[in-house]
């Protein structure tokens, strides 16, 4: 039953709005672990509205529960209980609106606005739209990394040359990353210990900052970047935004075909009925 269809059960009995909080939670990748926090959450009252797995590394999953507190006065309590659960730490919560997106039709939504487009700019400017939609980043942008241009955007995202030199040192370090690390800090008290030990790197090159993630849209030879500043991208919204750049590539194929019908020299001749063509007649 859908959540608008399902208010008196997601409200307390006097009429009171409750209010939807989103938490990400990383526990222990252990059977019981999933279950043991869900009961901390009805401990206090609380409606679990989704659960989703975001990410599984190392005996370590991160998921993500959408709750139905009965107002934002619960929230504390609500964190002393899931602490309860050994090896659990709540590493985000947020308020959500009263009507939250439904994830599982966000693809869609996103499929559907891509196809609607009907030039390449706007396909361009529907994948920043649904990019920082779907994996609610701060900003999005689509990069031509060769000439430092951003093509489209949506949000505040940095300049241009700072997005091609990320997409340039962080693309050179996940192919050169079996490379040992350095393992000092460098002058400036910045750290590098996710910098490759390669005389041949780019100067910017380092691991993938948790907050920033980019897909390439091959097609287009173009880059999508995306940051959430503050609040870290799972594995799962990496591979997601990979897939809205997939779906991209897709329209430019569709996009491309039909310009090139268009410009056919028989093109013309398309809608034209051929002399002499029509039913039941014939020439000798």
């Amino acid at each position: 039953m859908s959540r608008w269809r399902n208010t008196s059960f997601t409200s307390l009995p006097y009429g009171v709005d409750m209010a939807t909080f989103l938490l990400r939670v990383v526990l222990p990748d252990r059977p019981g672990a999933l279950g043991a926090v869900a009961s901390r959450i009805g401990a206090v009252r609380a409606d679990v509205v989704a659960v989703d797995i975001v990410g599984r590394q190392r005996g370590r999953a991160v998921d993500e529960f959408v709750v139905d507190l009965a107002d934002e006065r619960h929230v504390s309590l609500l964190l002393d209980e899931i602490a309860e659960v050994d090896g659990v730490v709540v590493e985000e919560v947020r308020m959500l609106p009263a009507e939250p997106a439904d994830r599982r039709l966000s693809a869609y939504d996103t499929a559907a606005a891509l196809m609607a487009a009907p030039t390449q700019p706007d396909v361009l400017r529907a994948v920043a739209i649904r990019a920082r939609s779907e994996l609610d980043a701060g900003w999005v942008a689509v990069l031509d990394t060769e000439d430092a241009q951003v093509l489209a955007v949506e949000g505040s995202a940095p300049a241009a040359p700072w997005l091609a030199a990320y997409v340039a040192g962080t693309r050179w370090y996940e192919a050169h990353r079996s490379a040992p690390p350095i393992s000092e800090p460098t002058p400036g008290g910045i750290d590098n210990t996710g910098d490759l030990a390669d005389e041949h790197a780019p100067a910017g090159a380092h691991a993938p900052a948790p907050d920033v993630a980019w897909a390439s849209l091959p097609a287009w030879d173009l880059v999508l970047v995306a940051g959430r500043p503050g609040r870290p991208l799972a594995e799962i919204e990496r591979r997601h935004l990979a897939g809205i750049a997939r779906l991209a590539d897709a329209r430019w194929s569709d996009l491309a075909a039909r310009d090139a019908r268009g410009s056919h020299p028989t093109a013309r001749y398309a809608t034209t009925p051929l002399v002499g063509a029509s039913l039941g007649t014939g020439t000798s």
